[in-house]
């Protein structure tokens, strides 16, 4: 999994509120392996026209199209458990996601594939995003070490994250990853039972 600590980039204001996981990742690609295609699986309803073509959206639009970070509304990502929602924002660059309030669900999804969600007070979050509004292609600043977005105008707010997911990002360390890291004693403790239960180990490797 990719390290996440400081990141600056363009940032993209969707001001709805309740974008949930079937609008960021439509059932109907469900079973579209996970790849380059889901950056335009990502929010796809809301971006396309049935034949393909680009509607006015704002992640259709401008310097908004290189968007790394998205400044959304309350509630962002609730709906069903489908981890595509976070493969498409990823695929489409986006490393972060700043809102008042995520869906459970999808909050553990982003933490998992590294990808940063941030909850900021919602006049915090209504304020980056008028100043985004106002100056398309403006960037904002997040740096998880530090626990702060600096906004476009320069601001500083800081945002709160358990300290095992924080160390996650940091280190890049996936379930998989995080689990390996204690490799020594899991051997250990199998040795252990090895020694003490034999039957249990019966024409095991």
């Amino acid at each position: 999994m990719e390290a996440f600590t400081k990141l600056t980039a363009i940032a993209a204001p969707i001001d709805e509120i309740n974008v949930d996981t079937n609008q960021l990742s439509p059932s109907r690609f469900s079973k579209t392996p996970r790849g380059p295609a889901y950056a335009n699986i990502l929010l796809h309803d809301a971006r396309f026209n049935a034949d393909g073509s680009e509607k006015d959206y704002v992640l259709n639009r401008g310097p908004f199209r290189k968007a790394a970070i998205l400044v959304t509304g309350r509630n962002f990502g609730c709906g069903s458990s489908r981890e595509g929602a976070v493969y498409g924002l990823h695929e489409f660059g986006v490393r972060c996601v700043i809102a008042p309030s995520f869906g459970e669900i999808f909050l553990n999804n982003c933490y998992k594939n590294g990808l940063l969600p941030v909850t900021l007070p919602e006049d915090a979050a209504a304020d980056i995003r008028r100043q985004l509004r106002e100056r398309p292609g403006a960037q904002v600043t997040v740096d998880l070490p530090q626990q702060t977005v600096t906004d476009p105008g320069g601001k500083l707010h800081r945002f709160e994250i358990k300290p095992v997911r924080k160390r996650c990002l940091v280190e890049g360390l996936d379930d998989i990853s995080r689990t390996l890291q204690y490799q020594e004693a899991i051997t250990a403790c199998e040795a252990r039972d090895r020694a003490s239960r034999p039957w249990l180990w019966f024409n095991r490797a």
